[in-house]
């Protein structure tokens, strides 16, 4: 089996299970439909020029922050900051499932799953 379809695999995983964990927190599907794509907007840093670019949207789309936030949310009892953690992974795992790749600071279209 290719990479890039393990890969694909593994980011609809995780985009469903980020959608199973919120539905069973029962939290607003409008607070999800509102900001389901806000981690794109790290791209705003490619107006920085290409490497800054690359480096915002690369922490925003790697799941190191939603799953440290994930984890303040279950340390604290918080609902809110988990909501987010999840809408966060939830998003990453949608462009991993649709071929959406972590950026090199060649130019936009270069990430590591495949050439946009």
């Amino acid at each position: 089996t290719r990479p890039a379809i393990l890969l694909r695999l593994e980011g609809f995983a995780a985009l469903l299970l980020a959608l199973v964990l919120y539905a069973r927190q029962d939290t607003s599907w409008w607070l999800l439909a509102l900001l389901c794509l806000a981690p794109d907007l790290s791209a705003l840093g490619y107006v920085a020029g290409v490497r800054v670019g690359a480096a915002l949207y690369n922490v925003a789309h790697t799941y190191t922050v939603p799953l440290a936030l994930g984890a303040i949310g279950l340390l604290t009892h918080h609902e809110l900051t988990r909501a987010l953690a999840l809408i966060w992974a939830a998003h990453i795992g949608m462009d991993r499932a649709l071929n959406y790749g972590l950026k090199y600071p060649t130019q936009f279209k270069d990430s590591h799953l495949r050439r946009v």
